[in-house]
């Protein structure tokens, strides 16, 4: 008998359908009452500790999601991931990720080749690089060494690195190392976001690292291009060789833009720009800022989670059981959203890193064959650190819609801090929120308990909770280079593991290219209009009427123009 052609036709799906109708009868305060169910919905691995009991879940799910996973031969597809076969079918490519922090005697294999001596190649050339520029023996074109970084990238290139360097600002060990150093991210084409990475800047002591596979992406080649004038302009054509460098392949390119092609840090086909945090993307702008021992233990916490991933069996492997259970909440609860919530401020790009990589990974209407898809795939992900999201939008997430939450908080602070007098500690203060608040969504207060407190009856449905909103919470040990590594792969993988069970491709992303392209369209109307007067003619009726509303502030200009307070 022929394999069903989505998922949603195998008889392990269907059950699961059944099943929500059992689960939907009892609740979650119900659940919590269960302790041998509470201690089998807990995980622990490296200090790492996982529990899921707050999840609309029984232990019968589980079973069910496990049998699931098996006819979905979800551990075939992990392990053809990690032997290079070429699981992004519809760009033909391997999905090697996990090369990238591999230790230099791995071996994994793409087109036949094992591409992890190629890795630490580039690792190594990044290490000597960024040890010359930290020591001062690579220095600027008037002699003065390079203290200050500005990456520029966009999307993949920019989320991730932002997200580990916003992590390790605050870490003691990598700030004591990055004393004296600053590292800035340019993403937006946005003349505003020029001036923000810049402000302040000396080109003399700035080094620009310009971040673009095919170094033809548009934003930020304009923005290369700015920058490539702003040195320029203060120091002469000839410093561009000295104070910008590549992370690219396209080597003709980069040197046609004035790049010593020996600068240039590459890296592969095989690597997704969401996946390329631990790629030269963003080991080389790290290790300028941290020192590369600082980010090899980075790349060491995402291994760690790699082989965890690849080996554990299902029913302890965290990146299985977090992706299983978010499959359970959009596919047969019908939870349409994820609300990550880390309560650390050094976690505050990390919502912003794993929304691109959810979204865009699993964003799909099609199987990885092309077949429309009969249910919903991807999580609308949004999320802002504790207790600061607490005065935002938790009012909703308590008494509005359902949207199940990630709680991430940490053993031990990167900077601890108590008063003497006070009750707690600073830390203790945002974790009693961090223990409180999952609770708080589960049991919810009812009309009985509300009027046991002498609520005024007027207030009590206000004050109603409903509870039954499920929760998980991961509690790491701390926040170090290593850890950080370790969380980063953990959603990279379960992210894999919801694709690889819908049964569509979590690798490519066709759906940014249509905008891509209109935008090149209206790019050549701008050009023309601006500098050749012509009307506004080959789009529908509303969008001429933006575009000549638009156009109406005459704007033309007879020289380079940079941001008027950093000229």
């Amino acid at each position: 008998m022929a394999a069903p052609a989505l998922i949603s036709q195998t008889e392990q799906w269907k059950d699961l359908k059944d099943h929500v109708s059992f689960v939907q009868q009892t609740h979650l305060r119900d659940l919590m009452n269960d302790v041998d169910r509470c201690k089998s919905m807990m995980v622990e691995y490296e200090g790492i500790f996982i529990d899921y009991s707050r999840q609309k879940a029984t232990q019968e799910t589980m079973n069910k999601l496990f049998d699931l996973a098996e006819v979905a031969n979800l551990k075939e597809k992990i392990d053809k991931m990690y032997s290079g076969e070429k699981i992004n079918s519809t760009e033909n490519r391997s999905v090697l990720h996990v090369a990238l922090r591999a230790p230099r005697e791995k071996e994994i294999y793409s087109d036949g080749k094992n591409v992890v001596p190629d890795v630490w190649q580039v690792l190594d050339k990044i290490k000597d690089f960024s040890e010359r520029v930290r020591n001062g023996s690579w220095i600027g074109i008037t002699g003065k060494p390079l203290k200050d970084v500005v990456s520029v990238g966009i999307g993949g290139s920019f989320l991730g690195p932002l997200f580990v360097h916003t992590a390790l600002q605050t870490d003691s060990e990598a700030a004591q190392c990055a004393k004296g150093r600053q590292l800035r991210f340019l993403a937006n084409v946005d003349p505003v976001d020029v001036l923000k990475s810049i402000k302040d800047l000396n080109p003399e002591t700035t080094l620009v690292v310009v971040v673009s596979k095919t170094f033809t992406t548009a934003e930020t080649m304009l923005n290369a291009r700015t920058l490539r004038e702003w040195i320029s302009s203060s120091l002469g054509s000839e410093a561009v060789a000295k104070h910008m460098v590549a992370v690219s392949t396209n080597l003709p390119l980069v040197k046609e833009f004035g790049i010593d092609t020996e600068n240039a840090f590459a890296f592969w086909d095989w690597v997704g720009g969401r996946y390329s945090v631990c790629s030269a993307v963003g080991v080389l702008p790290l290790s300028l800022q941290y020192g590369f021992p600082i980010v090899q233990k980075f790349l060491e916490g995402a291994n760690s989670i790699d082989n965890h991933f690849y080996s554990t069996p299902f029913e302890n492997n965290i990146p299985v059981l977090l992706g299983l259970l978010s499959l359970w909440n959009v596919s047969f609860l019908g939870y349409p959203a994820r609300a990550i919530l880390p309560y650390s401020q050094a976690l505050e790009k990390f919502a912003p890193h794993i929304q691109q990589v959810s979204m865009e990974s699993n964003g799909k209407g099609v199987s990885i064959d092309g077949i429309p898809l009969n249910f919903e795939t991807g999580e609308i992900d949004f999320g802002e650190p504790g207790t600061n999201g607490q005065h935002s939008f938790y009012q909703l997430i308590h008494q509005g819609r359902v949207i199940p939450c990630d709680f991430i908080g940490a053993v031990k602070s990167q900077q601890p801090i108590y008063l003497k007098g006070e009750v707690v500690s600073n830390h203790d203060e945002l974790m009693s929120n961090f223990f409180a608040q999952p609770d708080a969504l589960a049991y919810g207060k009812t009309r009985d308990e509300l009027l046991r407190d002498k609520v005024a009856g007027v207030l009590v449905p206000h004050k109603t909770f409903t509870g039954n909103r499920p929760s998980l919470s991961i509690l790491l040990p701390s926040l170090t280079a290593y850890n950080i590594g370790q969380l980063l792969a953990i959603y990279e993988h379960r992210v894999a593991v919801q694709g690889f069970i819908w049964g569509i491709n979590s690798f490519d992303q066709w759906g940014v290219e249509l905008g891509k392209s209109l935008a090149s369209q209206v790019r050549k109307q701008l050009n023309a209009s601006r500098f050749d007067e012509k009307p506004v003619q080959g789009f529908n009726f509303s969008t001429t009427t933006l575009l000549s509303r638009f156009l109406e502030v005459e704007t033309k200009y007879k020289s380079t123009v940079l941001p008027k307070n950093v000229e």
